[in-house]
């Protein structure tokens, strides 16, 4: 039989009933996926038996390829964990990263250091006080000096209306 231009694929294969089957009601095929599968949800329940429990246990066992052959626990292989919520438990504390943790460690680092700042303890705040105590003392001396220098002019204008 000529298959199409479709050889490679499944539709290449594809077995269609004619009129007359289907008037006959003589179709293997089921009529929609769900009665199959209605089907093969009632067939496990009809077989009785110590072997039934056993045989679906294989089943579900089975694994793909080389991993049914080869027992092997990949340690970096994440499988996934999906907790209700009414199974959180909320004071659990989870496991921080290498990232997350550096970063909270820097902030709670930078964070001291700008208290022993304000109080001044640290070596650059005390660097800034000397500083700032210097240019205290600085302007205190010359506005001491414009003092002297107004209240010198101010002799000087008064002796010269005399």
């Amino acid at each position: 039989m000529g298959r199409g231009k479709f050889k490679s694929k499944p539709t290449g294969r594809r077995q269609f009933s004619t009129p007359e089957e289907l008037l006959a009601g003589s179709s293997n095929r089921p009529r929609t996926f769900k009665q199959k599968e209605a089907e093969h949800e009632e067939e496990p329940e009809e077989v009785s038996g110590g072997e039934s429990g056993e045989e679906s246990e294989e089943e579900t066992s089975k694994k793909k390829g080389t991993q049914g052959v080869i027992e092997i626990e990949n340690p970096n292989l994440v499988k996934p964990k999906s907790v209700k919520a009414r199974d959180v438990d909320v004071e659990k504390t989870t496991e921080l990263s290498r990232r997350e943790r550096e970063e909270i460690e820097k902030q709670r680092a930078h964070e001291r250091y700008m208290r022993l700042q304000e109080q001044g303890k640290t070596e650059q705040a005390r660097k800034d006080l000397e500083r700032l105590a210097l240019i205290r003392q600085q302007r205190a001396e010359a506005a001491k000096k414009r003092e002297e220098e107004k209240a010198a002019k101010e002799q000087k204008k008064a002796e010269a209306r005399k």
